[in-house]
């Protein structure tokens, strides 16, 4: 029995709320259960330095946890004077997985950035900001394409992202906190509407996992996220 009660194959209850930042020109409130980020989009008129000239434009990322995000308080990473290694391992899987579905000759000399802030860390902050992150992305290609900034085909596909693992020898979707600090192997695993696969992470914490636990995760991964993008495409209907 997983500690929430929940299937094995079931999500925890998912929401977005769109348009909950006023100056910004995409925003989502993503919430995975008790995991929730606030993610922006943020639109710069001209591309990083080494794009200059190239005709093409650049999607990036930046993600962070609030101090009482967690349990105790955690010092903010700008009065430490740097990012933590897993700081930027997120915001490069974020921006990574945003790019993946965004034609960057179709956005033009142009540079988006969206914010991830942790407003409460439950397990899956990562996935929840990839997920949410489309959507304040695709509003903001939305405020530019209603400008006549950029055209239609920008935008390739959906991208979703979800965590899996191994809990007490049975694979289990979009883990918890209390799921995730005891699973035997955890995943993530970063999808496309049409099933294209732009990332898998995965990592066993006891015994290594084998082929068939993998397949059985990539399945879940596939329902989980198939799921995850339908709901993202209601939400910008």
């Amino acid at each position: 029995m997983r500690p929430s009660k929940r299937a094995p194959d079931a999500l925890r209850t998912v929401s977005f709320e769109r348009g909950v930042a006023k100056h910004a020109e995409g925003s989502c409130l993503v919430k995975f259960g008790d995991t929730h980020v606030l993610c922006t989009a943020s639109l710069e008129e001209k591309p990083p330095s080494w794009l200059r000239g190239s005709g093409k434009g650049w999607v990036t990322a930046e993600y962070g946890m609030l101090p009482r995000s967690t349990g105790d308080r955690m010092r903010r990473e700008s009065t430490a004077g740097k990012q933590s290694g897993r700081t930027q391992e997120i915001q490069r899987l974020i921006g990574r997985s945003l790019r993946a579905v965004v034609d960057l000759v179709h956005l033009g000399e142009k540079q988006i950035t969206i914010d991830c802030d942790v407003l409460q860390a439950d397990g899956g902050t990562r996935t929840a900001s990839v997920t949410g992150g489309f959507i304040a992305l695709a509003e903001c290609l939305n405020w530019m394409k209603s400008r006549d900034m950029v055209g239609p085909k920008v935008i390739r596909d959906h991208v979703a992202a979800i965590s899996v693992g191994i809990y007490r020898g049975k694979p289990v979707l979009d883990l918890d906190y209390a799921e995730d600090s005891e699973a035997e192997t955890d995943a993530n695993f970063v999808m496309t509407g049409s099933g294209g696969i732009v990332e898998i992470q995965g990592t066993a914490e006891g015994k290594p996992f084998d082929e068939a636990e993998l397949t059985a995760m990539l399945a879940l991964a596939r329902q989980g996220i198939g799921e995850l993008i339908e709901m993202q495409k209601a939400v910008l209907a």
